[in-house]
């Protein structure tokens, strides 16, 4: 139960904070400061939690902790026993997913390598934000008229990536991949969007500490979906089964 009203706590903090800056933007307050160093400022924060975001995909031995699973380096397969099967069956993760076909769905193969397939859109995600901040930033990149555009299309994207757990079971990897890399890259279109229509660092700096809460709202969220799914699990005894 404590778990439950942490994790609706983040998501309906993380909604509303959402509906916050829609209403800037629909609503935006007059321009008062005069900060030349906006658009710099801002996009080298967003920048870093770009790079710091695809680092954790790259290196997901920290990434398997937050889930709930340890590192497959750190560990020996384990044994799980089905019901009425005294023998035990090797798991080991692949994607930090146990190679369980109730995790199916949430990898993706290719080359021969299995990847985790909301990490993979995550750091897809990440990377286009990263590109794209360099060119309305740091570049000459003018959005114009098309800023309230952007905007909704980022809050697509943004509410499809929260919703996906809570809401959606999803059977298909690469559903799960699209949508991980549209929440990543609507983070940054609802940023830029924003910015467009207010040109207020207050306002700006106020949507970057909420795209740290909706990341730390993404990655709570899954642990909460692989625990629901172990707990379906017809498996009389499991060693991922930690709960």
């Amino acid at each position: 139960m404590s778990r439950n009203f942490i994790l609706a706590f983040f998501l309906g903090v993380s909604l509303f904070g959402l509906s916050v800056v829609v209403t800037l933007a629909l609503y935006p307050p007059p321009v008062l400061e005069n900060f030349p160093l906006r658009k710099p400022l801002v996009g080298s924060i967003f920048g870093l939690i770009c790079v710091f975001g695809m680092l954790a995909v790259i290196f997901p031995g920290s990434c398997s902790r937050i889930i709930g699973f340890k590192g497959e380096k750190q560990q020996a397969p384990h044994v799980f026993y089905t019901a009425g099967n005294s023998k035990g069956k090797k798991l080991t993760l692949r994607g930090h997913h146990p190679m369980c076909k109730n995790f199916s769905a949430h990898v993706i193969q290719t080359g021969g390598k299995t990847f985790c397939a909301g990490c993979s859109g995550l750091f897809l995600g990440g990377l286009a934000a990263s590109v794209g901040t360099l060119l309305y930033f740091f570049g000459n990149l003018h959005i114009g008229q098309n800023s309230l555009l952007l905007l909704w299309i980022g809050v697509t994207g943004v509410v499809l990536g929260l919703l996906q757990f809570p809401l959606f079971n999803i059977p298909w990897s690469s559903v799960r991949w699209f949508l991980n890399a549209f929440f990543a890259f609507g983070a940054f279109l609802v940023l830029v969007g924003t910015d467009g229509i207010t040109q207020s660092i207050f306002v700006d700096l106020f949507l970057v500490v909420l795209i740290i809460f909706w990341i730390f709202t993404r990655v709570l969220l899954p642990q909460w979906g692989h625990e629901r799914i172990c707990r379906l699990c017809k498996v009389r005894k499991c060693e991922f089964r930690g709960f």
